[in-house]
C-alpha cells in the first residue's frame, strides 16, 4: 500500500511539472504578440497612426500656441517699462429669451513712472478682453505732466469734471502719497512720491479720475512759463525775494 501511494505522489509530481513546462513557452510568446500588434497599429513608415481624435490635438496645439502669443505679449509689456493699473471693473447684465447676457466694463491707469500717464475704458463680454481694450485706449491718450524734482508737483492745482471735484497739492520730501481710490492710481502710475490731495462731491471712479487729469493738465513748470514769457527761469524765481545764487541753484535743480 505504501509503495502504491508513493507511485501516485510521484505521478503527480511529474503532471504538474509538466503543465508548468508547457504553460512557460505561452508567457514568453506574450511579448511577441504585442510587438505584432504595434507593428499592426504603425503605418507604413513606422509612425503611429492618427484616429479620430483629431479635435483634441488641435486644442492641444491651439493652447499651446495661444500660451506662447501671451508671454511674447507679457514681455513686450515687461520690456517698454509702462505701469498699468486696473481701477475699477463694472458687470451689467441684459436679459433676454434664453436667460442673460454679462458685458464687462473696465478702467485702466497707466504711465512710466516718469511723468507720462493716462486711462482708458473697454467693454466686452469678457474680463481679459475688456481690460486689454482698456489699456490698448490708455495708451494711446498719455499725456505728459510736469514734475518737481522728479518726485511731487509744481503747484497746487484743482480740477472738476460734473459733480466731482479734486484738488492736488505739492508736498515735501517723506510725505508720501495722501490720495484714495482711483487718484492714487493715478500718482502711482505718474511717478509721484509725494503729493496731498483731496476729492469731492462723487465717489464715481470714472468722474474721479477725469477730474485728476483737469487738475494735472493745468500743470505748468517754471521752465515752460520762462519759455513763453522770453525770460530765464532764475528771474521767475528770483522774484520771490530769494538771492541770484539761490535762485540760480533753484533753476538749475528744476527738472521737466
Amino acid at each position: 500500500m505504501m509503495a502504491d501511494e508513493n507511485k501516485n505522489e510521484e505521478t503527480v509530481t511529474a503532471e504538474t511539472e509538466t503543465a508548468v513546462t508547457t504553460e512557460q513557452p505561452a508567457v514568453a510568446d506574450a511579448p511577441s504578440e504585442a510587438s505584432d500588434n504595434q507593428s499592426a497599429a504603425q503605418g507604413d513608415e513606422g509612425q503611429p497612426r492618427q484616429g479620430r481624435g483629431r479635435g483634441g490635438n488641435r486644442e492641444g496645439g491651439r493652447g499651446r500656441g495661444r500660451g506662447r502669443r501671451d508671454d511674447r505679449r507679457q514681455r513686450e509689456e515687461e520690456d517698454d517699462g509702462i505701469i498699468e493699473k486696473l481701477v475699477h471693473i463694472n458687470r451689467v447684465s441684459k436679459t433676454v429669451k434664453g436667460g442673460k447676457r454679462f458685458g464687462f466694463a473696465a478702467l485702466v491707469v497707466v504711465g512710466d513712472g516718469q511723468g507720462r500717464v493716462g486711462f482708458g475704458k473697454g467693454k466686452a463680454r469678457e474680463v481679459p478682453e475688456a481690460i486689454s481694450k482698456a489699456t490698448a485706449a490708455a495708451r494711446k491718450k498719455m499725456i505728459r505732466v510736469a514734475l518737481k524734482e522728479g518726485r511731487t508737483l509744481h503747484h497746487d492745482g484743482k480740477g472738476h469734471f460734473g459733480a466731482g471735484k479734486v484738488t492736488v497739492r505739492t508736498a515735501p520730501p517723506g510725505t508720501g502719497i495722501i490720495a484714495g481710490g482711483p487718484m492714487r492710481a493715478v500718482f502711482e502710475s505718474l511717478g509721484v512720491a509725494d503729493v496731498v490731495t483731496k476729492s469731492v462731491g462723487t465717489s464715481n471712479p470714472y468722474n474721479m479720475i477725469r477730474a485728476t487729469f483737469d487738475a494735472l493738465q493745468d500743470q505748468t513748470s517754471p521752465k515752460s512759463v520762462a519759455q513763453r514769457r522770453g525770460k530765464k527761469v532764475a528771474d521767475l524765481l528770483g522774484r520771490g525775494g530769494a538771492s541770484a545764487a539761490e535762485a540760480e541753484a533753484d533753476a538749475a535743480a528744476i527738472a521737466e
